[in-house]
């Protein structure tokens, strides 16, 4: 719970720096990425985007703002359902069990109809705001977040690839995220010699408190195995003296047990093994000094965890003591307020590999070697989907450690990808040392804008915040696809300037990074080999240690580099995406994604669907108040020389004049006129399309259109708007 108190509120300044290299303009596809052949767990089930579905409802997105559902959300894409509209997805294997991921107002639930090839289920989906619109106002840059949750449903029969199952919002307005398939198995059965729970007075309906059973059942099952049948098991508090015993389940959709605490304890002699059941809490914010957490402490050496389901609490496993040897492994951790998994301190020889972690409210795993430093241990082929407070993954210190084929996407507000730190946050702390090993591993869409620093955090970020980084730091096999700013970025984020070395780039491609490959702002070394990006947005590097004068980072060309040679040449401005000098792609779109303003806007049809690639959606200004103004802030002056301003393709938008003038300004206060007044008209017939060539030698960063008439509707209205240097 520690991976987002990074503050940093001086911009850098200008040093000289080296660079390496690149070429290209942004652009943030949202398709699937390839991903290396061995990042990711192997799941037990298929996720479908909501975008990617037949829906009568609302897209939302893309958006990369913190604080927005379309940022929050899986492929920074959803959609939003009101009473009777639809979503439709088509299944993509056999399946008997749906969980969908979703978010609804702040203080409001309801129910999702649910429909098999177009059969309404008399089962219902509920969804609910209970355990969303989290608020950390200690932490420096936070926002409200975590507006997602997940809700889970077994159909009760099975469904075919190529069946249909349709959401429908019912009573609550319901944005949805991504929806889960999968084929869950039959319940297993009672295992010989095991001792179960309800063999000791516990209450599979739930109505009943089990925890002095599960008590019972563990002090007479030592060395044996603690039986969880399928039920609903509530305990008021927490099991402690757990060791040397199994507690098993028949399988986490059948055997569920309802605390916010299941396990608080310091210390334990070890071979606790925990599998195939889910522990379900009730934590509805984040307190850092409540143990609200599936395990608290210690499980002891040589344990195990795998098979679980765990939500709804503040951490999974947040371990201290001895877990020498533990495995967490083929488990499912969502919706913590807080860390996925923190190995927090002393840990040695630690395996957790083979999971899926979504909607974190910290660093989905860490490592922080607090006391004594994490030893030999890893993250391997681990999923992790929407952290949305800080990193997918994060190392702060320790000693021989591996993050290895993990596949990792969509971080907000204060997080990167991968975080190779050594921020302590508390002494004593040791810092990292011996080899530490990144390899394998996808980043998609991950880095974000970090509010205190005023510019981002790159996907993968190496970084010397309270001491010098002198271990050797091998990064290798890296894909990172659609970072919204940087790819690789090397920063003394406490500001303290110390240096970053010992580190090693070898192998990676980097696809669409919508500003640098290279992120430098500390003295320093790299080593950089067999790097190959396309699609940059504004240079190869940005090479400006901070503070001024505290040394360069030299950047070694080992070899094998392409497509990131050019330097971002003004160290007193933070590139923004898309922002090359020379644009390397004159072709793109300026303003697709940049952010737009209003006069005003009717209920959701707001500004920046204007610009979100989307034809289908649209702005529409408030109505009956002409004259309405829209305004593109392109990042910087462009010689912008042609328009093109469009209506959604339907049919069902009737042909229609607006009369609107186009105007430009360099600073966003004082504009000037680049066209005066004129009529538009807009037809289903020619695609709702229309071309404005601007006078050459047009330069604007702001572009303004203002529309004072619309014979179709008494609003202005555009569902995108396209700036081109082409004529």
């Amino acid at each position: 719970m520690h991976g987002t108190t990074t503050v940093r509120s001086v911009r850098c300044m200008p040093v000289v720096g080296a660079a390496v290299a690149l070429a290209a303009g942004m652009l943030v596809t949202l398709a699937a990425p390839a991903a290396h052949a061995d990042a990711g767990a192997t799941l037990p089930f298929t996720s479908v985007e909501a975008e990617s579905a037949t829906t009568t409802g609302t897209k939302t997105g893309p958006d990369y703002t913190q604080g927005t559902l379309a940022s929050e959300a899986s492929g920074r894409q959803a959609v939003r359902l009101t009473s009777g509209q639809r979503i439709e997805f088509t299944v993509p294997r056999a399946s008997n069990a749906v969980n969908v991921a979703y978010s609804v107002p702040d203080g409001q639930s309801g129910t999702l109809n649910v429909y098999v090839n177009g059969t309404k289920l008399s089962k219902t989906l509920a969804v609910t705001s209970r355990y969303s619109y989290i608020d950390t106002g200690w932490i420096p840059g936070a926002k409200t977040h975590h507006f997602y949750d997940n809700a889970r449903l077994l159909l009760d029969q099975n469904v075919q690839a190529g069946d249909k199952i349709a959401l429908e919002a019912t009573n609550v307005q319901v944005t949805v995220d991504v929806a889960d398939f999968e084929q869950v198995p039959a319940a297993a059965t009672q295992p010989a010699g095991s001792v179960s729970v309800t063999s000791k007075g516990a209450d599979p309906s739930g109505q009943g408190d089990s925890t002095q059973a599960f008590r019972d059942a563990i002090a007479a099952a030592q060395g044996a195995v603690v039986w969880i049948p399928p039920g609903d098991y509530r305990l008021t508090s927490s099991l402690n003296g757990v060791q040397n015993v199994t507690l098993q389940g028949a399988g986490s959709w059948y055997s569920v047990v309802h605390t916010s605490r299941f396990i608080n304890q310091s210390g334990s002699s070890g071979n606790v093994h925990i599998k195939d059941f889910a522990v379900i809490g009730e934590v509805t914010e984040r307190v850092d000094s409540s143990p609200d957490n599936f395990v608290n402490g210690s499980l002891g050496p040589n344990s195990s965890v795998s098979g679980m389901w765990i939500q709804h609490l503040k951490v999974g496993l947040w371990l201290t003591g001895n877990n020498d040897n533990l495995v967490v492994e083929n488990s499912r951790i969502l919706d913590t307020t807080a860390d996925g998994l923190d190995l927090n301190g002393t840990a040695k020889g630690v395996r957790v590999r083979n999971n899926f972690l979504r909607n974190q409210g910290d660093d989905s795993l860490a490592m922080w070697s607090l006391y004594a430093p994490d030893t030999n241990s890893s993250f391997e082929n681990n999923t992790i989907s929407q952290p949305n407070l800080a990193n997918g993954i994060a190392i702060y210190g320790g000693t021989d450690i591996a993050v290895k084929n993990n596949l990792i996407s969509d971080t907000n507000a204060l997080g990167s990808g991968i975080a190779i730190s050594n921020q302590k946050f508390l002494d004593p702390f040791n810092p990292l040392a011996g080899t530490i090993t990144v390899d394998g591993n996808t980043l998609v869409r991950t880095g974000a804008m970090n509010p205190n620093w005023n510019h981002p955090m790159g996907a993968l970020r190496v970084d010397s915040y309270d001491s010098a980084i002198n271990a050797t730091v091998n990064i290798t096999n890296t894909t990172i696809t659609d970072s919204p700013y940087s790819a690789f970025e090397f920063v003394s984020g406490g500001g303290h300037g110390y240096p970053v070395k010992g580190v090693t780039v070898d192998g990676a491609t980097v696809k669409n990074t919508g500003t640098v490959v290279v992120q430098a702002e500390a003295q320093g070394a790299a080593g950089f080999r067999n790097v190959t990006a396309t699609g940059v947005g504004a240079a190869g590097i940005y090479n400006c240690p901070y503070p001024a004068g505290s040394g360069s980072f030299t950047l070694t060309d080992s070899g094998g580099n392409s497509g990131w040679s050019s330097t971002w040449s003004d160290c007193s401005t933070w590139p923004q995406p898309g922002q090359g000098n020379p644009d390397p792609d004159p072709n793109r779109n300026l303003a697709k994604g940049r952010p737009a303003t209003a006069g005003g806007s009717q209920d959701v049809y707001t500004p920046g669907k204007a610009v979100d690639g989307d034809a289908n959606t649209y702005w529409e200004s408030t109505n009956n108040a002409f004259p309405q103004s829209w305004t593109v802030d392109l990042g910087s002056s462009q010689a912008v020389r042609r328009l093109v301003l469009k209506l959604p393709p339907s049919s069902a938008w009737g042909a229609r004049t607006q009369t609107i003038t186009v105007l430009g300004s360099s600073e966003g206060s004082n504009y000037s006129t680049v066209l005066g007044s004129q009529g538009y008209r807009f037809d289903p017939a020619t695609g709702n399309t229309v071309t404005v060539p601007l006078p050459s030698g047009t330069s604007l960063r702001y572009l303004r259109l203002t529309v004072t008439a619309n014979t179709g509707w008494p609003a202005g209205q555009f569902s995108e708007v396209e700036a081109y240097q082409t004529s």
